[in-house]
């Protein structure tokens, strides 16, 4: 795996199928899907890579038509402010809550903490920005809402959304069933390349598993994450399964602990290649959740035995 992963991680854009191109860079990796009539993009990325994406499409000469948001998370949205500037009469497309989640007062503040930190990351990594971080969350402008079923005709290619509940409010994901692709964000979790998934349920541990259920059953050949590449044809297949290890392995570590309840995420928040942006939001969202996860998941783990 580790030669097919190099490859595909070398240089950007990136094509992975016909009319069908990975875009961004290895930290932050946005899809580029070119119909007959129409062209979208899925996944915003973060303020300090648009830049280069926007290089990336003039180089293709490739104007969007859809600005798909996965979800609503810093690190998959502060890019669309940039792209919308350059791109306006591109639509966004988002799912049901995306736009509440980004407007509520305390994510509007994390959002814009999240996108500075991510800047600095990124210089530090080497990846010059080409702007300031956001000084305030993205407008969706006139926005196409998209509910689970909901269908984007792009001429020979189409969009097959899908609500994928559990990690983030008003999380897609977008199956290409032309070119048996499936693009997941971080439904599965945060993948550690040669290493496996980090679980982020954090909305609600059963409605994670579902989700990986629903999209373990579609088999793709092509399985597109919002982080560090995406796996391809049996790296595909197994990934699930290995999500759903990982997830349940999580969870009885949580409900093991039951004197440190805090045990966990701890060992999460300790390890060194958990992503910044991710402990961030894990430090803001997993201590109201937790509680909600462990009473969600005994039930769920119980019927697995």
């Amino acid at each position: 795996m580790t030669e097919i992963y190099n490859e595909i991680c070398d240089a950007f854009p990136k094509q992975l199928a016909e009319n069908f191109w990975m875009l961004g860079n290895y930290y932050f990796n946005l899809y580029l899907i070119k119909g007959e009539n129409s062209t979208a993009i899925v996944e915003m990325g973060v303020s300090g890579i648009v830049d280069s994406v926007i290089e990336q499409l003039e180089s293709m000469d490739v104007k969007p038509d859809y600005l798909v948001v996965a979800h609503p998370h810093s690190d998959h949205i502060t890019g669309l402010s940039g792209l919308r500037e350059r791109f306006p009469d591109a639509r966004v497309v988002a799912g049901e809550d995306a736009w509440e989640f980004v407007t509520h007062p305390k994510a509007i503040e994390g959002m814009v903490s999240e996108d500075r930190f991510i800047t600095r990351m990124l210089e530090s990594k080497g990846h010059r920005p080409g702007r300031p971080p956001l000084s305030k969350p993205p407008d969706f402008g006139d926005f196409l809402l998209v509910r689970d079923g909901d269908k984007i005709d792009l001429g020979g290619l189409t969009l097959d959304v899908m609500a994928l509940k559990g990690h983030s409010p008003g999380n897609i994901g977008v199956r290409v069933p032309e070119i048996d692709t499936l693009i997941v964000s971080d439904s599965l979790g945060f993948h550690y390349p040669q290493r496996g998934f980090l679980p982020l349920f954090f909305t609600g541990f059963n409605d994670y598993m579902e989700s990986l259920d629903r999209l373990l059953g579609l088999h793709p050949k092509i399985l597109c994450l919002a982080h560090q590449g995406p796996l391809i044809g049996s790296d595909a297949e197994n990934a699930f399964r290995n999500a759903e290890k990982a997830s349940y392995d999580l969870l009885r570590r949580i409900t093991e602990n039951k004197e440190n309840k805090n045990a966990m995420i701890e060992t999460i928040l300790s390890d060194p290649e958990t992503p910044e942006n991710t402990k961030q939001i894990i430090r803001e969202t997993l201590d109201d959740a937790r509680l909600r996860i462990i009473n969600d998941g005994i039930d769920k783990i119980s019927e697995k035995k």
